[in-house]
């Protein structure tokens, strides 16, 4: 799909929400648990020659909002790298992120909602560790992604649903449709090879 230059990045309005807490059942918290713990991006991973078109295009539409092209490509890469993980799509990671923070590596919301994804730290507690950070860049993403396939296999793929959960606005619409407006005016990538580091990569899903 086309985009044109002027929608890259527009400024689109902010939805405040929150995930709300909710009472696990036990597998599903040791599922959350296992999905959450630690697993570095494999070695090489950022250097696959299948990512560096997406990288190099998700970079160019970031440039306005983060300069440092070093720490741009970091996001990026994570990004991918933790969405495929969790079995995401990258370029809805992305959409969630142009609203939640804007890409602000330490936004903070009125509701205590923390990071690139805006985590709520009732998670950590229930399914991490004291010492998790997250304000740190992939214990951020690794928490988002996880939390926002939980909603996804609770609402059996819906996806507006589903991010009306990680919102903390299920029921409404404006979140759900502006994240998904953003994912496809703004971060739509139509090559696939990228998609193709999928293959080596389980998705972690807590159901």
């Amino acid at each position: 799909m086309a985009l044109a230059a002027g929608v890259l990045l527009a400024p689109l309005p902010a939805f405040a929400g929150a995930q709300v807490e909710e009472q696990l059942a036990p597998s599903v918290a040791a599922g959350l648990q296992r999905a959450i713990s630690d697993n570095p991006v494999p070695t090489g991973y950022v250097s696959h020659a299948d990512l560096q078109p997406w990288l190099n295009e998700m970079s160019r539409r970031l440039a306005s909002r983060m300069p440092d092209e070093r720490e741009r490509r970091e996001l990026l890469a994570t990004v991918h790298y933790e969405a495929l993980r969790a079995g995401l799509d990258p370029q809805l990671v992305l959409g969630v992120m142009h609203h939640e923070s804007g890409f602000k590596k330490y936004a903070y919301s009125s509701a205590g909602a923390r990071g690139f994804m805006q985590v709520m730290p009732f998670w950590v507690k229930q399914i991490g560790a004291p010492d998790q950070n997250l304000f740190n860049l992939r214990t951020n993403l690794r928490y988002g992604c996880v939390i926002l396939r939980h909603y996804l296999d609770i609402e059996n793929g819906d996806i507006y649903r589903a991010l009306g959960r990680y919102n903390g606005s299920l029921g409404r619409a404006e979140y759900p449709n502006a994240v998904v407006t953003a994912m496809i005016r703004t971060w739509q990538y139509a090559p696939g090879a990228p998609t193709r580091l999928g293959a080596v990569l389980a998705p972690v899903s807590a159901r």
